[in-house]
């Protein structure tokens, strides 16, 4: 079983990233706070589980033992798989859904897709009274002390200047990430990489239009 990675982002899609630790690319299915915090270049650490089904073997990753944690107790629930435990950490952070199961409130947890009222319902049945909301907190005001995820500057500034030329953001995101990787430009960009990459990412937006 793979249970952590360590290695570098090669690029972000819409509900995987995909880590290369030494020169071995590893998919990993992620939820979308967690892939909201990575970008391609990045130096990062992934836990992860591993899915066997009969069609598939899937790992899944996080950026902390918490949400990890929670991701185990919640594919324990019958009828819960991972694909719905993901939605769930997509919608709500490992607190917000502690405080949610301890509350008792359905509401909360069904906002996440492919779940509904009774999936909700069945989570808190099953998981009340087993999560320790004091020891989730007090990992999480730990982890945002201490492992902020770094910001990288250059890359907002580029993506911005696209933004305010009419470009979506969506769209900015994608060719900046591609304009780095194709020219093999280190990340967090230095101040006069910048331009160089706003160049490339809107040669790249211009040709796909």
């Amino acid at each position: 079983m793979i249970g952590m990675l360590s290695g570098r982002v090669e690029s972000v899609e819409a509900d995987t990233a995909l880590i290369d630790v030494g020169g071995v690319g590893y998919e990993v299915r992620m939820s979308s706070t967690d892939l909201g915090r990575l970008h391609a270049g990045q130096e990062t650490r992934v836990y992860t589980y591993m899915n066997i089904s009969q069609d598939a073997v899937t790992l899944h990753g996080f950026l902390d033992r918490d949400a990890k944690k929670t991701f185990l107790q919640l594919i324990k629930v019958s009828g819960i798989g991972p694909k719905v435990a993901q939605s769930l950490l997509s919608t709500l952070t490992p607190i917000q859904l502690a405080h949610a199961i301890a509350d008792n409130d359905a509401t909360a947890l069904a906002k996440a897709p492919g779940l509904g009222k009774k999936g909700a319902q069945k989570i808190i049945l099953e998981l009340k009274g087993s999560i320790d909301l004091s020891q989730i907190e007090g990992a999480s005001a730990a982890a945002q002390s201490t492992a902020k995820p770094p910001v990288d500057t250059g890359m907002e500034q580029v993506i911005e200047g696209l933004i305010s030329l009419g470009w979506r953001q969506q769209d900015a995101q994608q060719a900046v990430t591609e304009a780095i990787n194709d020219n093999d430009i280190t990340t967090p960009l230095a101040a006069d990489d910048v331009p160089r990459v706003l160049r490339f990412a809107l040669a790249l937006m211009d040709r796909g239009r």
